[in-house]
């Protein structure tokens, strides 16, 4: 049977798309501290996603890298192929790979738009649909986990939060959020478990420049009653409770992860 330690991932299998920097490399690495092998998904730079495969093997873990574009059909049953012959059946899947082209409406290219909607919600849909296969094909495996499989999104507070002069990025994490639940209310009944996390403001460096301008970080801070920028391992931490036993009543939702951003602070004593 599964381990008593319900937050235990110990003998299981994950795939993280874009796990080389920022959140999949939290993801990644906190999903290893609790005991999974992991396979580190990267589009760009071979070189950062080493140093996340190093630092997973470092706590005694099974990684490796592949390069994959998860907007391509081809490269993505591809990932899930070489991820099986060399780790063995796929338990954890986390669709993390994204990407921005902001611009206001009436200067965004098409190319923006689709770049965008390719890679975050099309990209979304291609690798859930290849887990989903997958974690059929594996079958249950009660000694590692109650769940058939677990197929986690990473989302945003821009599912919800309309986000003007980036209308592609809120549009297809909009999407995102009604692809997990159609997802989850379809496959749900054969043990197959859906979620999401819904970032907010995370130090990484898509905003890196945001927050070192001058009055760009008190004006970030504004939106987040919490008081801070969150850490890229607090939603690593988020995602790996979402893939242990402790969760596994936890199905169709999106875990916001977002220092309270989602409370729409500016109403505050307005209205």
């Amino acid at each position: 049977m599964a381990s008593t330690d319900l937050h235990s991932l110990v003998g299981q299998t994950a795939i993280v798309t874009g796990s080389s920097s920022g959140i999949g490399e939290a993801i990644a690495k906190e999903l290893a501290r609790a005991g999974a092998d992991v396979v580190v998904n990267y589009h760009g730079s071979e070189r950062d996603a080493q140093a996340t495969v190093d630092d997973i093997l470092a706590m005694g873990r099974r990684s490796f890298k592949v390069q994959a574009d998860v907007a391509s059909e081809s490269d993505v049953v591809a990932m899930f192929d070489e991820a099986e012959r060399q780790l063995g059946p796929i338990d954890i899947v986390v669709s993390n790979a994204g990407l921005q082209r902001d611009a206001e409406l009436t200067e965004m290219t098409l190319d923006d738009w689709n770049m965008v909607i390719s890679t975050n919600l099309t990209g979304a849909f291609l690798v859930g649909r290849e887990a989903v296969r997958r974690f059929r094909k594996k079958g249950r495996r009660p000694e590692v986990s109650r769940a058939l499989g677990k197929l986690i999104f990473d989302s945003s507070v821009h599912q919800t939060i309309p986000w003007a002069f980036h209308v592609n990025y809120a549009a297809s994490k909009g999407g995102l959020k009604l692809l997990m639940e159609s997802i989850a209310q379809e496959v749900s009944a054969e043990g197959i478990r859906v979620n999401a996390v819904g970032p907010g403001a995370i130090a990484t460096d898509i905003n890196k420049l945001e927050r070192e301008k001058e009055g760009g970080l008190e004006s970030m801070l504004q939106l987040i009653p919490y008081g801070r920028v969150g850490d890229p391992v607090d939603v690593g931490r988020a995602v790996a409770f979402l893939a242990s036993d402790a969760s596994d009543y936890v199905v169709g939702q999106t875990l916001f992860v977002d220092g309270g951003m989602t409370l729409h602070p500016s109403f505050k004593g307005n209205g």
